[in-house]
């Protein structure tokens, strides 16, 4: 199916391929002096139910020409949530659905199709001028970005800040010289000293949303015996918390731990690359499902791991696909950064 979906959005010529011009391109400087990027950027339109999100991998080489491999997740062509096939071990999570201080035992889900090969692929050449990067991407339509670059204290990172797109509104990415295979180990994400913060632009119900600066607390995660590639985090919510939405008549007011709280799963989805991914829902949503594992719409995140040129942990660049079976406005979708260098 995701095969029959990609080839509908090639035939729509987004990402058809162009033909691109004779001859070698000229050289150019790496933006901030690095080669491998992870990016996540969107469209985002409060007026549209047409949005998309892409979140992938750019690569940029002293030939001044520049590859891509992304992930996209489009209101046209919505799909519903994959399971990792990862269940947290006894240790983290509970089988239990009384009161607890530990998640439950869910096999945690993430967008479709995260868990294999990017579907889409492309190049285009790049130039730097100052601290700007300007892309143009050999599609059969104009596709250009520009991003200001941003180098860490240190220089062991670069950032790149989203200045303009012909097609998307909205976007984050940071890079270094460390290959896109190297990843830290839950343990490390979970020891990481730094803060991070989060920095989102979200969509659903024909709102955006902008959200700087919140705090992710990953000291709070809980790390597990057996399924080491996994974080969990029960979050306490004050009473009413899921409700906003009117989700929860009957259960979001409640006072216990299990009911006034949300679930948090942090997974690793590839050893072999920068691949994890976010799922949180609020544990009332499936008391009133009557569910053990919430089904309904839970927030399912993407993530790219941020990784200096010594190999060490950053944070994240992500996106949100969480689409709502049948209804464009109830969707979910976000483009977002979690880092400490901001």
């Amino acid at each position: 199916m995701r095969a029959v979906l990609t080839a509908v959005v090639m035939a729509l010529a987004l990402l058809a391929t162009g033909a691109g011009s004779a001859g070698a391109a000229p050289r150019s400087s790496l933006p901030g002096g690095k080669a491998n990027f992870v990016i996540t950027q969107g469209f985002l339109s409060a007026a549209s139910t047409q949005n998309w999100v892409r979140l992938g991998t750019y690569q940029f080489k002293a030939d001044g020409t520049v590859s891509a491999n992304t992930y996209l997740w489009w209101q046209r062509n919505p799909e519903g949530r994959q399971a990792t096939g990862v269940v947290p071990d006894s240790s983290c999570a509970t089988k239990s659905g009384r009161s607890s201080s530990r998640v439950r035992a869910c096999d945690v889900l993430t967008a479709a199709g995260f868990t294999g090969a990017p579907d889409e692929s492309r190049t285009g050449t790049y130039t730097t001028a100052g601290n700007l990067v300007s892309i143009r991407w050999k599609i059969a339509q104009t596709w250009t970005e520009k991003w200001r670059v941003k180098l860490s204290a240190d220089g062991k990172l670069a950032q790149l800040q989203f200045a303009e797109s012909t097609l998307a509104t909205n976007g984050y990415g940071y890079g270094s010289n460390a290959p896109l295979s190297t990843r830290r180990a839950m343990s490390s994400v979970r020891a990481f000293a730094g803060t991070l913060k989060q920095d989102l632009v979200s969509w659903s119900g024909h709102r955006i949303v902008r959200s700087d600066g919140q705090v992710f607390k990953n000291s709070s995660f809980h790390g597990c015996a057996t399924t080491t590639w996994c974080l969990t985090y029960l979050q306490p919510a004050s009473p009413g918390a899921c409700q906003k939405s009117g989700g929860c008549p009957n259960f979001g007011g409640g006072t216990k731990a299990n009911v006034s709280s949300i679930q948090y799963y942090l997974v690793r989805v590839s050893s072999n690359d920068r691949r994890d991914t976010l799922w949180h829902w609020c544990t009332c949503l499936a008391l009133e499902s009557k569910q053990f594992c919430y089904s309904g719409n839970s927030h399912i995140k993407p993530l790219l791991q941020i990784i200096d040129d010594s190999g060490a942990f950053h944070g994240w660049v992500g996106a949100e696909a969480s689409f709502y079976p049948g209804v464009r406005t109830k969707d979910m979708m976000a483009v977002f950064r979690t880092a400490d260098f901001r």
